[in-house]
């Protein structure tokens, strides 16, 4: 049998790039153990002490101090082994790059100050966890002490962002516009207030009327509103109104009068209510850090149903 192909600290410089003085440093750390010395003294190292090599810049690149790189090595004994930790840990660096790349694509983009560059680098480095956290923290805080339609915030807190293993640039800067969105005042004040009026509508016994409605003949209206717009038809047209007319007789209780002008505006203020065009980018960027299809925004088909209804 051969022998082991073994380097000095020069030749294992040469063929790593690290300077002699960095390698004599980590042997000396125990961080590369000599495979063996010459009669002189001098140190010797064979293949798998350079992979090792490799493993322990890594690391080192990565941040971990001295003492982190030696436990990270204490079960890496074969080459086998150390190559795999190494991939481990460039896939660690690549993760962490792609995190920092979406960062300053977004600061690019928006011009930020330090101290958003610093809010934006933290919620890119949040774990699922802490990102489904947040959501639930947001949806606690819109439905505290109200009586509401719990299988509607049921439906509405499901949908949680799930970033993959391997995020597009794109996804990571949808989770960063999501988080602030939902961080927002502004939008948290006006998802409670949508939150208040329903809760405001059920205790007063009108909810269930509406709501019943909407939830089963959304989809349909929405379909019909598109297809006018589609086919150039103004909210005035025949169809438009015959649209609202349908909307406010599903909509109305026994005691309104579904044709009178004051509660068609006051069914169009509830639409409107709900079409700020800030809810509709809520989901829109879940999908899009989920990786769910495109959907096409509701917003015209929602405007011409208001338009209809206030005729």
């Amino acid at each position: 049998m051969g022998t082991t192909a073994t380097f000095t600290i020069g030749e294992l410089a040469r063929r790593t790039g690290l300077p002699v003085k960095t390698i004599r440093f980590y042997s000396d750390e125990g961080l590369l153990p000599p495979t063996e010395r010459t009669d002189a003294g001098y140190r010797l190292y064979d293949a798998a002490a350079m992979a090792r090599l490799e493993l322990v810049r890594t690391l080192r690149e990565l941040g971990l101090g001295l003492a982190d790189v030696s436990a990270a090595l204490t079960k890496a004994t074969t080459v086998g082994e150390l190559a795999t930790r190494h991939v481990e840990a460039l896939d660690e660096q690549i993760r962490r790059l792609r995190l920092r790349r979406a960062v300053l694509r977004a600061v690019a983009k928006r011009g930020s100050e330090l101290e958003e560059v610093k809010l934006m680098n933290r919620l890119a480095s949040m774990s699922d966890e802490e990102r489904k956290r947040l959501v639930d923290e947001f949806w606690d805080e819109i439905v505290s002490g109200l009586e509401v339609d719990e299988e509607f915030y049921r439906r509405m807190r499901a949908g949680k962002p799930e970033l993959p293993d391997d995020p597009s640039p794109e996804q990571l800067e949808a989770w960063i516009e999501f988080a602030e969105l939902i961080q927002d005042a502004d939008f948290r004040a006006l998802i409670r207030g949508m939150s208040e009026q329903q809760s405001a509508q059920i205790k007063s016994g009108e909810f269930k009327q509406p709501a019943d409605a909407w939830r089963d003949n959304w989809n349909a209206w929405m379909a019909r509103a598109q297809e006018a717009l589609d086919a150039g038809q103004s909210p005035t047209s025949e169809s438009g109104q015959t649209l609202a007319a349908e909307i406010a007789a599903a909509s109305a209780r026994p005691d309104q009068d579904p044709s009178s002008a004051e509660f068609r505006a006051e069914l169009a203020d509830r639409f409107a209510a709900g079409g700020d065009p800030r809810a509709e980018r809520y989901w829109e960027l879940l999908g899009i850090i989920n990786g769910w299809p495109p959907f096409p925004t509701t917003r015209p088909a929602v405007d011409f149903m208001i338009a209809a209804l206030r005729g």
